[in-house]
């Protein structure tokens, strides 16, 4: 299985309080909310701010005292990856949803502070912020061309990023990570002729897509949004291409099913 890359880079606030919760097996995990503003050109070449915010898990040793020492306005580095998850509901309906797993944490000099603004909800953004994805992988399908209703060229890309580990045993392990990405004007009608297992790297930022659907639930998506599309010349991974199509990648409820909690033990 040829590895991929699957990198996100982000420089926000934190928008309100982190929350702490437990696997089964008793590791900590910090959940949280980023949020900053970051300059753009769109596809029409006007630069504007964007203003993002994007959920994030934390599995560390230092989880728990990040839960006690992080305040809303804290200015953090986070360094991750996207992490594809699938599975089947009490129904045997197959769901899944794509995450923001962070890999490291850093806490910025409170000088970066100066540059927080709040928000209407009364959570905090960072002015100037960073936000970057980097992934190369195959396409799981041909490209889909559409246009808005102003006629821009829209072009939606889901790509199989491939990732490999040794386990605790010293067996190497496989798992691909299938993430959408979106192309707009030009780049997204040069993209359109792009077929099923095309290796792509494509470099942008994240986006999270939220909307409520027919039955008045809320919905969310984890996407990249390209600014740049490149084309490579190595294999697909026919495995990688067949397994997508067996996924029916639902997007989910924002009140995904959480691990079970677990009881901090009161120190002696």
């Amino acid at each position: 299985m040829a590895r991929g890359i699957n990198s996100i880079l982000l420089i926000g606030a934190l928008v309100r309080d982190a929350e702490l919760r437990y696997t089964p097996n008793g590791a900590a995990v910090l959940s949280f909310t980023v949020a900053g503003d970051s300059t753009i050109t769109d596809s029409t070449g006007e630069v504007r701010n964007v203003a993002w915010y994007h959920r994030a898990e934390y599995i560390s040793k230092t989880a728990e005292s990040l839960a006690e020492s992080l305040k809303p306005g804290s200015a953090l580095l986070l360094e991750g990856k996207l992490e594809y998850q699938a599975w089947e509901n009490d129904l045997g309906e197959k769901r899944s949803r794509v995450i923001l797993r962070v890999n490291q944490l850093e806490v910025l000099r409170e000088s970066s502070t100066e540059r927080l603004t709040a928000d209407r909800t009364g959570g905090y953004r960072l002015l100037e912020g960073v936000n970057r994805a980097v992934i190369a992988g195959n396409l799981t399908k041909d490209a889909v061309l559409r246009h808005t209703t102003s006629g821009t060229p829209v072009t939606s890309l889901s790509v199989a990023v491939n990732e490999s580990w040794k386990d605790a045993t010293g067996n190497w392990r496989d798992k691909a990570h299938y993430l959408d990405v979106t192309l707009w004007g030009s780049m997204a009608e040069q993209a359109a002729m792009l077929q099923k297992g095309t290796p792509i790297f494509v470099s942008g930022r994240l986006e999270s897509d939220s909307w409520t659907d027919s039955t008045g639930q809320k919905r969310s998506k984890l996407q990249i949004s390209a600014e740049r599309l490149e084309i490579l010349e190595r294999r697909a991974t026919q495995e990688n291409i067949d397994a997508s199509e067996s996924i029916q990648a639902e997007e989910i409820p924002f009140a995904a099913p959480a691990a079970p909690r677990r009881q901090r033990r009161a120190a002696a």
